[in-house]
Parts: structure tokens; C-alpha cells; sequence
């Protein structure tokens, strides 16, 4: 009972904490989506081209040539929770191309032991009720192309929606910016700014809710939290190549490396920014078989016996792609190459010239 209202009660205040901690906000944003980006470690920000390019990079959607939607579902944690994506784009006209997306991350049946004794002291397992917590974005993208032969321009303008259960909510807004070029030697570069002008999230907090909680660890958390709280920006820049092959094969490397603005564990880190790389690749066959490797989210970590070393994240996946039907699968795990949980990410895409 003490564990079950404790999750509840950090749930609550670990995410509301004032805005001068608040440095990660809205991580589930950055999670990424869409199998064939997880088995290139996300390193796809220069060569993305499809209706999932609305949250790698919203100037490559002026790559599609018909309509496309795409969907698909990742369990984290041993499937305690469900990570859930669904997309759809087309191109306007000839210089423009319009996209929307919707991302779900949330965790379903949590157990609220909160009232489980009742005012005499007794346990009634009655009063024990379900509760969800769950986070979702919702992004409007839209790309054109620039004057400068090659040269994209896209943005996104996002709404955050975030529910804890009856306790608190919160909406936020925010605002994406991103370019692709590529040269005529088909060498291609990408530059993706996250959360550009600072994302906002402004919480709710159900006061009568929040004092069921309050006494989870006694004589500490008695006030309630700040109610603001924001998200940094985040770059990600990138470069990419196709090489010419046999003509039944082909092969496509990208390399990329990922900007924060705070000091974190990254493998470069300072007070003003850290860096980590991500680097990927993709071999196909016919336009029909794919196969893809990954690494990244390279890590400083210190050991329990203090010795330090460097943790990174190994990605692989397969796709197959027949008459505007493709079906991607990879497998990743959640933190580093040790041993913790891997997590399974299937996506679908479909363009519609599959119907004409």
C-alpha cells in the first residue's frame, strides 16, 4: 500500500516541480517514432523523407509524392507501459507539404491504495481504484522549398497534453523549426531545433485530490508544487549519404550528432551544451528488403566502484516494403548495451498509391 501511493504521489510532484529544475519536460517527446528510425539509433534527421519526417525533420515531407499514413505501437518496461503513434501527410502542391501527428505514452491500471484504509483503520480492498496516467502531443507540421536549389524549410507548431489520473493536468505549447539540403552530389544534411522557442506546459492541480497524497511520506512534500514548467531546446544535426551499388542493392549511411543546452551525462558535456552522436545504416535489396543498425545515446557512466565508462544504445531492425505497403520492425534496448529491458517497436506506412 505505502509503494502504491508513493508512485502516486512522485508521479504527481516530480513532474510539477518548479520551473528552475524543470530542465527535461515533455521527454516523451523525444523518444522518437516509426521502427525504421529506431533501427538507424534515430540518425535520420538528414535522410528522412516520408510522412514520419513531420517529427525527425518537417522539411523532408516535400519528398512525398502521394498521401501516406503511418502507425505504430512500442511496450516499454515490460509492457507497464504503452508508447503509441499515428501520422498522416501529403504535398500541398509542387513547393509545399502539410503534416499531422499524434503520440500517446502512458501507463494504464495504476493501482490507487490511497483511500485502502478506511476512517476506523480497517482495509477494504473496495476502495482500491484504477487510474492512468498519459502523455500526448499533438503536432502540425508544413514544409516548402526555398529559392536556393535543394534547400527545404519546415516547422512544426505542437500542443502538449499531459493527464495524471484525477490529480493534475497540464497543456503546453511549442514550436519546431527545421532544414534539409541536399547537393548534386547527393550528399544530404539536415538541422532539426526542438522546442525552438521553449515549450510551456501550465499544470492543474485538483487541490482535493492532491491532499489524499500529501501524507505519502510524512512531514515532507506538504505544499503544493509550482504549476509551470518548460522544455529547452534541443538540435540535431545531421549528414547522410546513398552509395551506388549493384543495381539490385543499395546502401544508405547517416551520421548525426544530438545538442542539448544543459550539462548531462552525454559523452561532450559542459555547462553550455552537450553532445552525443548517433550513427546508422541501411541496406536494401530490390526496393523490397531492408535491413538497418544503429548506435547511440552515448553516455559517461559512473560505476558502483567509481571507475567511470562509456554506455551507448545498439539499435537493429528489418523492413519490408511491396506496392506502397511497408512494415518495419526493430528491436532497441530502452537505456545502454547492458542488460536491461529491450522493447520490440513495430510500425506501418501506407501511400496511397497503393489505392490508384
Amino acid at each position: 500500500m505505502k509503494k502504491t501511493t508513493l508512485i502516486i504521489f512522485l508521479l504527481v510532484s516530480s513532474t510539477l516541480l518548479a520551473q528552475t529544475t524543470r530542465k527535461y519536460s515533455n521527454e516523451f517527446m523525444n523518444i522518437g517514432v516509426d521502427a525504421a528510425s529506431f533501427g538507424m539509433a534515430n540518425a535520420v534527421v538528414a535522410s528522412t523523407g516520408d510522412v514520419n519526417s513531420g517529427y525527425w525533420n518537417p522539411a523532408g515531407l516535400l519528398k512525398l509524392e502521394d498521401k501516406q499514413l503511418s502507425l505504430m505501437h512500442a511496450s516499454y518496461f515490460a509492457n507497464i507501459a504503452n508508447y503509441d503513434y499515428a501520422a498522416f501527410a501529403m504535398p500541398l502542391d509542387d513547393k509545399s507539404a502539410v503534416g499531422l501527428s499524434i503520440i500517446r505514452f502512458g501507463v494504464d491500471d495504476i493501482l490507487n491504495t490511497t483511500q485502502l484504509i478506511d476512517d476506523q483503520g480497517n482495509i477494504d480492498f473496495n476502495r482500491i481504484s484504477l487510474f492512468s496516467t498519459a502523455d500526448y502531443g499533438v503536432t502540425f507540421s508544413y514544409a516548402r522549398h526555398l529559392p536556393l536549389d535543394g534547400l527545404k524549410l519546415g516547422v512544426n507548431a505542437k500542443v502538449i497534453r499531459r493527464i495524471i489520473g484525477d490529480f493534475a493536468s497540464s497543456w503546453g505549447f511549442g514550436l519546431d523549426a527545421a532544414i534539409q539540403f541536399e547537393s548534386k552530389k547527393k550528399w544530404m544534411f539536415g538541422l532539426m531545433v526542438r522546442d525552438i522557442t521553449t515549450t510551456f506546459n501550465a499544470w492543474s492541480i485538483d487541490e482535493d485530490e492532491f491532499a489524499t497524497i500529501q501524507g505519502a511520506v510524512e512531514g515532507q512534500n506538504q505544499e503544493l508544487p509550482e504549476t509551470t514548467e518548460i522544455t529547452i531546446p534541443k538540435v540535431q544535426f545531421g549528414m547522410a549519404k546513398e552509395f551506388d551499388l549493384h543495381s539490385d542493392f543499395s546502401l544508405m549511411a547517416e551520421a548525426d550528432l544530438n545538442f542539448r543546452f544543459a550539462e548531462t551525462n552525454d559523452i561532450i558535456s559542459s555547462s553550455f551544451t552537450s553532445i552525443t552522436p548517433a550513427l546508422g545504416i541501411e541496406a536494401g535489396y530490390v526496393d523490397l528488403v531492408y535491413v538497418r543498425a544503429g548506435v547511440g545515446n552515448f553516455q559517461n557512466i559512473t560505476q558502483l566502484d567509481g571507475s567511470d565508462s562509456i554506455g551507448f544504445q545498439p539499435n537493429i531492425g528489418v523492413g519490408f516494403e511491396y506496392k506502397g505497403i511497408k512494415v518495419d520492425y526493430a528491436l532497441t534496448d530502452i537505456g545502454d548495451q547492458s542488460a536491461a529491458l529491450y522493447s520490440n517497436v513495430f510500425s506501418l506506412t501506407l501511400d496511397w498509391s497503393l489505392f490508384r
